[in-house]
């Protein structure tokens, strides 16, 4: 896998991905950015929750599961001092389908937190990494 980060200017930043796709990164006003697009730090975030999301759901339709919806809330924290790397992440799942097992749904995001996702497993090598979820009927 490979990617480009390409500075535009003070601290933003155009990520360019392998597969063609790119996303603008930006600091605070604080910092010397414009806020024109997330921090690093929240991509990492956001691409951590994308990453169990996708075998949350993946999981669940081979198991003939009716998903209809899944959301990932997450709640992080940091250190305080260089390098404020994560020290704790919970991620809220919020299942949506008809019928939905919570044996099964909680059978996939254990498997997604303990063997498939990358981007979790690897930051749980500094976080303290937790789960819950809720199935909303629908």
């Amino acid at each position: 896998m490979k990617a480009r980060i390409k500075w535009v200017e003070e601290v933003s930043f155009v990520g360019e991905t392998e597969s063609g796709h790119a996303v603008v990164m930006d600091g605070p006003p604080a910092g010397g950015g414009r806020n024109l697009g997330p921090r690093p730090m929240e991509m990492l975030l956001i691409g951590t929750g994308a990453c169990t999301a996708y075998d949350v759901v993946t999981i669940l339709k081979k198991g003939r599961q009716q998903i209809t919806d899944c959301v990932v809330d997450i709640q992080s924290d940091r250190a305080n001092t260089d390098p404020k790397v994560f020290t704790g992440i919970h991620m809220h799942f919020v299942v949506t389908g008809k019928n939905l097992k919570p044996d099964q749904v909680e059978r996939a995001i254990k498997l997604s937190a303990e063997k498939y996702c990358s981007a979790s497993i690897m930051l749980g090598k500094t976080a303290d990494m937790t789960h819950d979820f809720e199935i909303v009927e629908g």
